[in-house]
């Protein structure tokens, strides 16, 4: 998922890592990965960069690009975006972004009020004692302080023209009763439904407010609301349209999918020196990669994907399911009564756990074709013998499989003369594969397509995701519980119609 924004494409932004140093030092990426942003003509950046640089807080690149991006400014001065995420592995720095942000918000924005929050009040007293020691060492500023609030609970900073920023830890009720000029949501792969309803409509009143979110990859269950910036972050990359009130930046590798092919070059390696500096703007200023083998070596393999290199795990909305095609127009194309006409062609396709296996076939219906689950079980030990007594009774023209796919060890034992079928198994090319999934989205939409409306093949399709492959895409589960291996044995065996093969059948339409 290497999402560039429109502007990066286009060679507009800095390049998205530093040049190897003099002493052999690497850096990170100083640019996301991910990134989309509504149009700004102006930022206010530049000023909380200065600002924190006077007050001993120097950033790094990567920071300060995070700060001229989410404070953008649109042409009457009123801030781009609403809303600001950053979402980046733990101790790459994030904690400086939003010490500048707020330094910016007390001393030259005049918000009148910040409210800082975290999951835990450890963290948020601890980034109260941050931003102090940083005030206080700055003698201009810490003159404009009246108090700085010590007493538990209360903790924060008030100037004497009355800005105060505020630092608690979330909850249900939190927030509640404070009209925040500027939200800092720290922690925010532990952010939800309630924590938001409390805060959020703080700044209803405010004419032009701001909400930061900060965090590192969704950890599940508690990454409601990440998981929702996220999806929007994603449409709008997908588009090709930025979200009109959304900043969202993410440092994150794309690892590869249970369906890619060994030699896959569209993913990322997660055992690889670049996936950690792909991930990792940190790299060269406060991580280096000696200290991450050690993580590497130390760490499970999902935690380390996830704390070092961004792979999270966020939860579902109703939204996510039928993302690419639309459940009223799937099921609108169910015929009870369609019945296919020779020639038909069978596929089979199986999960990359070989927990479950389907054989689907297609035919001619009306001009159109017509797919269908003929069996789908758990294991694969069934399939062999499933699939010589539909042969010898349907006689179709072809068996396809994708030989790169799981189904593929199947091939040897299909084409073998005692055991199997005797057959030439059809193995489609990468290409074919993706040409696959586009005809078959093309009769969907076309409405030249039936099925059965079966529950196998609408769960999968329910559950189902793109992935590219080349310049075109094929399909991928969009969680490891999915199966979607009818929704891709019917895909293949509707490619089987027009696959140049030698006839396989002879046999009568039995159908």
């Amino acid at each position: 998922m290497t999402l560039l924004s429109s502007e990066r494409s286009a060679g507009r932004l800095p390049e998205t890592r530093l040049p190897v140093a003099d002493d052999g030092r690497v850096y990170g990426w100083q640019i996301p990965p991910i990134e989309t942003t509504p149009p700004a003509v102006s930022t206010a950046g530049q000023e909380a960069i200065d600002l924190a640089a006077r007050a001993g807080l120097h950033l790094d690149p990567w920071q300060q690009h995070i700060l001229r991006v989410g404070m953008g400014e649109r042409p009457d001065g009123s801030w781009a975006s609403f809303e600001v995420a950053v979402n980046v592995p733990r101790q790459n720095g994030k904690g400086g972004v939003i010490e500048a942000r707020e330094l910016w918000g007390l001393f030259i924005g005049g918000e009148e009020l910040i409210l800082h929050s975290a999951h835990e009040f450890k963290t948020a007293k601890a980034a109260f004692k941050r931003i102090e020691r940083l005030i206080r060492q700055t003698p201009d500023l810490h003159k404009r302080v009246k108090t700085y609030r010590q007493t538990v609970g209360e903790e924060g900073i008030e100037l004497h023209s009355g800005q105060l920023l505020r630092f608690i830890a979330r909850s249900k009720g939190s927030g509640r009763g404070f009209t925040g000029h500027c939200n800092v949501m720290d922690e925010d792969m532990i952010l939800g439904d309630p924590e938001m309803d409390a805060l959020l409509p703080t700044m209803a009143a405010v004419p032009d407010p701001q909400i930061w979110y900060l965090g590192s990859a969704g950890i599940g269950a508690p990454s409601v609301q990440l998981g929702r910036l996220r999806r929007r972050a994603l449409a709008a990359l997908e588009a090709g349209v930025p979200d009109p009130s959304l900043s969202y930046m993410e440092w994150s590798v794309d690892p590869h999918l249970d369906e890619c092919p060994k030699d896959c070059q569209v993913h990322d390696d997660l055992a690889s020196d670049e996936a950690v500096l792909k991930s990792n703007p940190g790299v060269g200023y406060r991580l280096t990669l000696e200290k991450v083998a050690r993580e590497r070596a130390t760490l499970s393999a999902d935690g380390y994907a996830r704390e070092r290199l961004g792979v999270g795990d966020y939860p579902a909305d109703s939204a996510d399911t039928w993302q690419v095609i639309g459940e009223d127009v799937w099921r609108a194309l169910a015929a009870a009564e369609s019945t296919p006409s020779d020639p038909v062609a069978f596929a089979i396709d199986m999960t990359p756990e070989r927990s479950h296996a389907a054989i689907c076939v297609a035919g001619e219906w009306r001009g159109g074709v017509h797919v269908e689950v003929v069996d789908h079980r758990p294991g694969t030990g069934w399939i062999l013998e499933r699939a010589r007594e539909l042969h010898e009774k349907w006689g179709p023209r072809c068996w396809v499989i994708d030989g790169a796919g799981p189904a593929g060890s199947l091939i040897a034992d299909l084409e073998d003369e005692e055991k199997g079928l005797g057959i030439t198994v059809v193995q489609p090319k990468g290409r074919e594969v993706a040409a696959a999934c586009g005809q078959f989205y093309d009769a969907v939409t076309e409405q030249t397509l039936s099925h059965l409306d079966q529950a196998p093949l609408a769960s999968a399709l329910a559950g189902a995701q793109k992935r590219p492959l080349g310049d075109a895409w094929a399909w991928a589960r969009r969680i490891v519980s999915v199966d979607i291996s009818p929704l891709v044995a019917a895909t293949l065996a509707k490619w089987g119609l027009g696959a140049e093969v030698e006839e396989q059948g002879g046999a009568p339409n039995l159908w």
